[in-house]
């Protein structure tokens, strides 16, 4: 994991080293809050500013994704191949979705320089919408 860092010139501290390595770890989608509160478990002295300065450290080197899907809070993905992701609106978990578009065949894309490409779909996820059919009955 420090060579991680490294590769993308970030200086590896302990904090840093901890909250990629709960990236890595899992794959659910934290927001800030999700990785303060387990982590400051572990490490007392961290704060939440630690765990927004480092997400942001870690976006503006483009080892971590931020996602916009949750209209209330920001949620980060350290997985930043091209994938799209699915976000129940009843349980709020957030699952990756393969995508097979070739950018460079969108006709209307042709022209431009795309940096960033979002694909969200939001709904009910399977286990919700078998407790949601199970209260209706």
């Amino acid at each position: 994991m420090i060579e991680t860092l490294q590769q993308r010139d970030i200086k590896p501290s302990y904090l840093r080293l901890k909250i990629l390595e709960y990236m890595l770890a899992r794959k659910n989608h934290p927001t800030v809050d999700m990785v303060y509160e387990e982590l400051s478990k572990e490490i007392p002295t961290l704060s939440r500013t630690t765990v927004y300065n480092t997400f942001n450290l870690f976006l503006q080197k483009g080892l971590v994704q931020k996602l916009g899907i949750d209209d209330v809070e920001a949620h980060y993905d350290a997985d930043i191949s091209l994938h799209g992701h699915f976000r129940c609106d009843h349980c709020g978990k957030i699952w990756d979705l393969p995508v097979k578009t070739d950018v460079s065949q969108i006709e209307g894309l042709k022209k431009f320089e795309v940096r960033t490409i979002e694909y969200y779909a939001k709904g009910l996820c399977d286990q919700c919408q078998k407790c949601q059919r199970h209260s209706n009955k």
